[in-house]
């Protein structure tokens, strides 16, 4: 604790580092095809998979919002900006869900996961460094995608989605928060933990009644977390 605190950005660039490079002992990460084949499939008004097609109109609500009210800086904006395309990528992928349409609706989530982890070491550990370390954090996760293309390689996205969320749950329980609201980050990230947890019971939710299936209330929760 002490030495995370007294070289933050040191042990943070080190975590990179050392995450990064565990990476490569493990077994390639493959996309299984049966992600594709969600509970709900229904189709309504013309539209194939209508409930996780039109869902995702909460993600370009709150892009929008956000985009509208919190344009100053870099961070912010490219954490509404990742969230807006979320809407359009995550609404093309259920049209037809595909490899190569999935690409797309992860590609804006990555603008996401980069601008989270930046946006709290600046407001938590170092304003500088933060803001620094948004760049790298999209490249990595821009390149995790084309690598998984290329190579049918997830192992590296799998760390640009789960590495900033565990590392904002360590640096919101190791520093003190600078402004108030620090209740509002804990919400966010306990909704995207509720959020992976309806996805991967997506078909147990539907079964009950086949009114809502987990994934559609996933794309409520995780909206609802932005």
């Amino acid at each position: 604790r002490s030495t995370i605190q007294d070289k933050p950005v040191t042990v943070l660039y080190g975590l990179i580092i050392v995450s990064l490079a565990g990476l490569l002992p493990l077994p390639p990460l493959l996309q299984d095809q049966d992600y594709h084949q969600f509970a709900d499939q229904r189709e309504l008004f013309g539209i194939p998979n209508f409930w996780n097609v039109v869902s995702n109109l909460t993600f370009i609500a709150v892009g929008a919002v956000g985009l509208l009210r919190f344009r100053a800086n870099a961070t912010t904006t490219m954490l509404f900006s990742g969230v807006f395309l979320t809407g359009f990528g995550s609404s093309y992928y259920h049209l037809n869900p595909t490899d190569v349409t999935l690409f797309w609706d992860r590609l804006p989530m990555t603008f996401c996961f980069a601008a989270i982890l930046a946006a709290v070491v600046e407001e938590r550990v170092d304003a500088r460094a933060g803001a620094m370390l948004l760049r790298p954090l999209l490249a990595i996760g821009i390149f995790s995608l084309l690598l998984w293309r290329w190579t049918d390689d997830l192992r590296l996205y799998a760390w640009a989605q789960f590495f900033p969320f565990l590392t904002l749950v360590l640096i919101l329980r190791l520093f003190p928060p600078k402004y108030t609201g620090a209740f509002y980050w804990i919400v966010a990230a306990a909704l995207y933990a509720l959020a992976k947890l309806l996805e991967f019971y997506d078909h147990a939710i539907f079964s009950v009644g086949s009114i809502v299936s987990g994934h559609t209330l996933k794309h409520l929760t995780a909206a609802a977390a932005a």
